[in-house]
């Protein structure tokens, strides 16, 4: 069995949600979407309306395996002036009133890469960030992040999907930390949902293989999936239903409407009052 580092904020997390004898809500949004103001708005609520773990998307210009709503979630930040230097500064304004959620930035390298990859890590190290979620990076290229990442005391957090074979597993596992999420259908965000089933025999097998807490993530929009789901894994992450309450909440000028930021937060507090039925 394959076990990776279990320190900081996501670890104690995950033993907290053990020890209450639930699972938990991952919460992806992308920092900025759709301006600043509203975007800290909806950051700094998300603990309070019930997301026990927050994953921040990193704007990107070319988020290829990321469905419409978090693509065009993206581009609305990148259009408002996001960039890496805010979504850190963004971590910072969330660290003066909450030290205990776990955030993980979640994207694409070349941000990063262009960012520079030691002065990131720092940054993001100083700034409060417990982990990386870096889509386009795999196993065979850990020398180029994750390895640093590690030794820089956050967590690298790797993907497996239903063709992750067992052959492939302890590749994709061996430096992986934190937790594993599972993203239980093909294709890209937002669209299909997996059957409880093949869910349940998924985790069962990446169990096998590993200790680490599984979070599954893709196709979750309601209280009840977030309850199924928990049943199973250690936590259910939902982002593009997230994304597209913040896109409901935008007039035809692609304005935020008033409100757009309670909207998204009462969204959040009806998915997890699924961890409590």
């Amino acid at each position: 069995m394959i076990r990776g580092k279990d320190s900081g904020r996501i670890a104690k997390r995950f033993s907290a949600l053990k020890a209450e004898g639930r699972g938990g809500l991952v919460t992806f949004v992308t920092a900025g979407d759709p301006d600043r103001a509203t975007f800290e708005e909806i950051l700094l609520g998300l603990p309070g309306a019930g997301a026990d773990l927050i994953e921040l998307g990193m704007p990107f210009s070319d988020p290829m395996a990321d469905g419409p709503a978090i693509q065009a979630g993206s581009l609305r930040a990148l259009k408002s002036g996001a960039n890496m230097i805010q979504t850190l500064d963004l971590v910072r304004l969330f660290r003066q009133s909450d030290d205990d959620t776990p955030i993980i930035l979640m994207g694409y390298y070349n941000p990063i890469y262009i960012y520079g990859v030691d002065r990131f890590l720092t940054d993001a190290k100083s700034a409060g960030v417990d982990g990386l979620i870096v889509v386009d990076l795999p196993p065979e290229e850990d020398e180029e992040l994750c390895i640093p990442a590690l030794e820089a005391g956050m967590n690298f957090i790797r993907l497996a999907t239903p063709t992750t074979d067992d052959q492939r597993l302890p590749d994709v596992l061996r430096n992986t930390s934190g937790f594993v999420y599972y993203v239980s259908v093909l294709g890209i965000t937002g669209t299909t949902s997996a059957g409880n089933n093949d869910i349940r025999l998924a985790v069962e097998r990446l169990h096998r293989h590993t200790d680490l807490p599984i979070a599954v993530g893709f196709g979750i929009r309601t209280a009840d999936a977030v309850k199924e789901i928990t049943q199973t894994a250690s936590a259910a992450v939902v982002g593009s239903a997230i994304v597209d309450r913040i896109a409901n909440g935008l007039d035809e000028n692609g304005n935020p409407k008033p409100g757009l930021a309670a909207s998204v937060l009462e969204y959040v507090g009806e998915l997890a009052s699924g961890l409590k039925q």
